[in-house]
């Protein structure tokens, strides 16, 4: 480590809106930045934004970015002294910090050790334990998956989910994401949701591992964003509350977590704290809690790297997270500046909000958009920020993860972060697949989440009705085909007007129509 800088050069295992912010921080820092790509990547914004960029292999994520000795040889090839994975992929796998390790190369993340202690659930459930933090009720070990012929496995299976109690929920013990996990109501529906929680945990994390723990009604998510340097020293950096979730995934975060006492707060600190004390983290890692309508705490894990949304810490720390994590890799005790943070962390004085960009139809299941973005037009002004990964004439592939861009808004209080985000959101305009913009904006306008009575994990199941959106949607379309039909010389455009002209049968008919559903619906309110 040279005083001046953490390193030379550092490669980023990663792609799209995660590995430019690494970039922005390297070059921020005089560090020299390498990005990877597979052969669906070739023109991604990642690698135009990095100084040099290699071709991992095909556009597969098992063919190219979680092939742990090609990113090692990249970064090899590259003189790289150190290996950024971001969030996802490799990030918290041991085997490419011990591979990086064994190469002489640094790993901007915890241990080995820690990554394969915090990795597993169960172990991290039994850590939490050890250090006298309560965790949420269910089982320290796996579940059997009995086949459907064995008797005696399927009682064992049901005397367990009694002992922890319905509703539980099914979950893998390694992973992330929502995925292999599963909600069960009853006994009738246990043994199909632990067979298809174990198919899906194992292609998603090469390993069915699954546990059952309590789910419990109307809570809320919240997390503590922890540093921890090689002296053992660790600090919690303040809260996230990441409620707003979709298939246990989240949609939206902030910071501090809204209607805490800072009391609770360093309540809460402290129990994340003691957890990362047993495992020994070193750099960055984030502990994960459900907060009861009781006002209690319970443990769920540890993710042991740069969380998506660690973005709405740093506008309320006044920190860079990356900065943090780079100099700690290289060696250096945590930072004054972190420790200034955390001293102030349980009584904040600003507020964050960040929301997720994906290509995902939030009227459809949020499915998957996959396709060309023809429209690309970010938000600005006092107190936006906007992490992207995409812009106009770039493709979405289906090979990953759909998240485009965290927008992310800043101000001095919650009632006035709220009205910048929905600024912020009626400006951002992207077309040609569609995102989950229409649901944000849906959300930043419900007074439910805005006074936070709603706020809880299971808001979306509850309260999302796209149904209503889409028929709004569609009488505006109307709307407008309407006027434009009006401004037709012989009532709209005929068959015969050439297409040079932009208008065809089909368009014809289609101003038609909207001009009639438009009338219709205007005339039955004049009867009513």
């Amino acid at each position: 480590m040279r005083k001046d800088r953490p390193f030379e050069r550092v490669l980023v295992a990663n792609r799209g809106e995660i590995a430019i912010r690494i970039f922005r921080a390297c070059r921020e820092l005089g560090v020299a930045t390498v990005a990877v790509y597979s052969e669906a990547d070739s023109a991604a914004a990642h690698v135009r934004a990095a100084d040099e960029a290699v071709l991992l292999g095909p556009a597969a994520p098992a063919q190219s970015y979680l092939r742990v000795e090609a990113v090692v040889e990249a970064a090899l090839r590259t003189g790289s002294d150190a290996v950024h994975p971001g969030y996802g992929f490799l990030s918290e796998q041991p085997a490419l910090a011990e591979a990086c390790a064994a190469a002489d190369i640094a790993f901007v993340g915890p241990s080995p050790l820690t990554l394969a202690l915090l990795g597993n659930k169960l172990a991290a459930r039994a850590a939490a334990a050890e250090a006298a933090v309560p965790v949420v009720p269910g089982l320290l070990e796996p579940v059997p998956i009995p086949g459907r012929n064995d008797e005696a496995s399927v009682r064992s299976l049901a005397a367990a989910a009694d002992s922890v109690g319905y509703p539980l929920l099914v979950k893998a013990a390694a992973g992330g994401g929502g995925r292999g996990m599963r909600r069960v109501d009853g006994e009738a529906d246990l043994l199909d949701a632990v067979a298809a929680a174990t198919k899906e945990a194992g292609a998603a994390f090469g390993d069915g591992t699954v546990y059952l723990e309590r789910y419990v009604e109307r809570a809320r998510h919240v997390e503590v964003q922890l540093l921890g340097d090689a002296s053992g020293r660790i600090v919690a950096l303040g809260e996230r509350d990441c409620s707003t979730q979709r298939r246990h995934q989240k949609l939206v975060e902030e910071a501090p977590a809204p209607g805490l006492t800072s009391d609770q707060r360093r309540q809460l600190h402290r129990l994340a704290v003691g957890v990362a004390s047993t495992v020994g983290l070193v750099n960055a890692a984030t502990a994960e809690f459900l907060l009861t309508p009781d006002g209690d705490f319970w443990f769920l894990e540890v993710n042991a790297r740069l969380q998506v949304e660690h973005g709405v810490t740093e506008l309320v720390s006044g920190l860079d997270l990356v900065h943090e994590q780079l100099w700690l890799a290289a060696g250096r005790p945590l930072s004054d500046r972190a420790g200034e943070a955390a001293a102030r962390a349980a009584e904040p004085t600003s507020h964050a909000i960040e929301v997720r960009l994906s290509a995902e139809d939030p009227a459809r299941d949020f499915i998957p958009t996959p396709g060309t973005i023809t429209r690309w037009a970010e938000p600005s002004g006092p107190g936006v920020r906007m992490d992207s990964g995409y812009g106009a004439g770039d493709q979405v592939s289906t090979f990953y993860d759909p998240l485009l861009a965290k927008l992310m808004v800043h101000a001095g209080d919650r009632e006035t972060c709220l009205a910048r985000l929905r600024r912020a959101l009626d400006e951002l305009s992207v077309t040609g697949v569609q995102t989950t913009l229409p649901f944000h904006r849906w959300l930043a306008a419900l007074p439910g989440f805005a006074d936070t009575t709603e706020l809880s994990t299971d808001l979306v199941a509850r309260l999302w009705q796209p149904g209503a959106l889409v028929q709004s949607a569609g009488r505006r379309a109307a709307e407008l085909g309407a006027g434009a039909w009006r401004s037709f010389p012989s009532a709209g455009p005929s068959a015969g007007q050439s297409a040079a002209k932009g208008a065809a049968t089909s368009s014809a008919s289609w101003w038609r129509e909207g001009l009639r559903e438009l009338m219709d619906d205007r005339g039955k309110a004049g009867e009513a």
